[in-house]
């Protein structure tokens, strides 16, 4: 049996038994965290536009858009709900796979068991199922190497999750997800071209939804009997030997100690994971930031390699470019504070404040810092004082991670930070009851309508 049937037989297998109490909670919070965020970007510029061109799919379809009334074919919706909850980078993480799976998995989940009229647990299964196969595949492929190559992780390992996902509400066999993964084979793609650019940089927020889109879309061809490689992943061509420089196939068929959705980051920042910890950094630092900005002469970030080959643009021109920049990100935290999610508008990308900190920051790489990524998204910060005293804070595990999670409350209080402007609002309290009552639904109905804000 070769590696790609070997781990589609264990997505497969992943049943109703696998919903224990502690898998439950965790897939609610995921639901929670996406459900806020999604919503909170449903008036993102770029949003309303394709919310707009998706509208001529309207009544094709039963899958509902996040933020909309039209009712569209599942493909439509994924890669629109996907590209909503992945506009602001605030959606979750898989960090080991540097990839975000809750903004490609979970639209993918919810627009098909919208069209097939899934209950509650079987809709939970397969968010189980997609997170287990984006995360896996993820770090068998070695999404550092292929990050540092010109492939962003999240899109080109996504389509698998979410086949994974479609093909458990497809009701699938494991023939019929190697078929799926092998339609993703072909789909597959993602530039880092993006991070290289100031502007253009939309195309990143529909690396979440793009993938979305096309793991529904290669279920469907699957269940339709059109046929497709069976080896997409271990194969002479397949995925690993395209994008896994230094790959390690032997994950593929690892006994896991526990599902990979307890492996998941949340964020408390509207900015790239791999600066969290500098930020916290930071906080340290400064004593919660009350240290006297006048007092503050030199700041030094250390880290992997890929901060510096990949987000020192100290000039953004965009919200994306300013998001994925290290000296921005670190100079709207001491301006504004950590929590301001709208300090990256365009409107403040010329803030002479964040400008005159972006331009103290210095990077240097650090080797044990790198040892740990990308298990670890770990920083060291320093800032000199006038009269030349040093502080120095080293975060190998930031605020939101699974070492350091948010709470409940915490995530309840992101969501009403992120919608509490929005008209119609989200019914968070109808939303609680949506998710808690999942696992016992015969449908999702009640969660469907309240992510359409109707």
């Amino acid at each position: 049996m070769n590696l790609s049937e070997v781990f589609a037989q264990r997505i497969i297998g992943i049943n109703a038994a696998a919903l224990r109490a502690a898998e439950i909670d965790q897939i609610s919070r995921l639901l929670l965290d996406f459900a806020g965020v999604a919503c909170g970007c449903t008036a993102r510029p770029w949003v309303v536009r394709l919310r707009r061109w998706a509208n001529r799919y309207d009544g094709a379809g039963r899958a509902g858009i996040i933020g909309g009334r039209a009712r569209v074919p599942a493909p439509i919706a994924a890669l629109v709900n996907g590209t909503t909850a992945h506009s602001y980078e605030l959606d979750d993480t898989h960090d080991a796979s540097l990839s975000h799976p809750g903004a490609v998995v979970i639209p993918a989940a919810l627009a098909v068991a919208s069209e097939t009229g899934a209950g509650g647990a079987e809709f939970m299964m397969a968010m189980l199922a997609g997170y287990e196969a984006m995360a896996i595949i993820g770090m068998a492929v070695n999404t550092e190497a292929a990050m540092l190559d010109g492939f962003h992780p999240t899109a080109i390992i996504g389509g698998f999750g979410s086949a994974a996902a479609a093909a458990k509400l497809y009701g699938l066999d494991v023939s019929g997800l190697l078929q799926a993964w092998g339609h993703v084979l072909s789909m597959t793609g993602g530039s880092m071209q993006f991070s290289d650019e100031t502007t253009g940089t939309t195309i990143k927020r529909m690396h979440a939804g793009y993938p979305a889109k096309n793991g529904v879309l290669a279920a469907e061809l699957s269940a339709a009997g059109i046929d497709a490689p069976k080896r997409p992943l271990d194969g002479k061509y397949g995925f690993l030997a395209l994008y896994g420089r230094e790959a390690r196939p032997e994950l593929l068929a690892e006994e896991k100690r526990r599902f990979a959705i307890h492996d998941i980051s949340l964020k408390p920042y509207a900015c790239c994971r791999e600066f969290h910890s500098m930020i916290d950094g930071l906080r340290e630092t400064t004593e919660n930031f009350t240290v006297a900005p006048s007092a503050i002469q030199a700041i030094t970030v250390r880290g992997p390699k890929c901060l510096q080959e990949q987000h020192m643009l100290r000039r953004p021109d965009s919200p994306m470019a300013a998001q994925y920049s290290l000296p921005f990100v670190a100079g709207a935290t001491l301006e504004f504070g950590p929590t301001r999610f709208d300090a990256f508008e365009s409107a403040n990308l010329d803030d002479k404040g964040i400008l005159r900190w972006a331009d103290m920051v210095e990077f240097e790489y650090d080797e044990s810092l790198q040892a740990n990524f990308p298990a670890h998204f770990g920083t060291e910060v320093e800032i000199r004082l006038a009269g030349g005293q040093l502080r120095t804070a080293r975060v190998l595990d930031s605020i939101g991670t699974a070492a350091r999670p948010l709470s409940w409350e915490q995530i309840l209080e992101k969501a009403n930070r992120l919608t509490g402007g929005l008209d119609p609002a989200l019914d968070i309290a109808r939303l609680e009851r949506a998710i808690r009552g999942l696992p016992t639904q015969r449908s999702i109905d009640d969660l469907d309508v309240v992510l359409m804000m109707k």
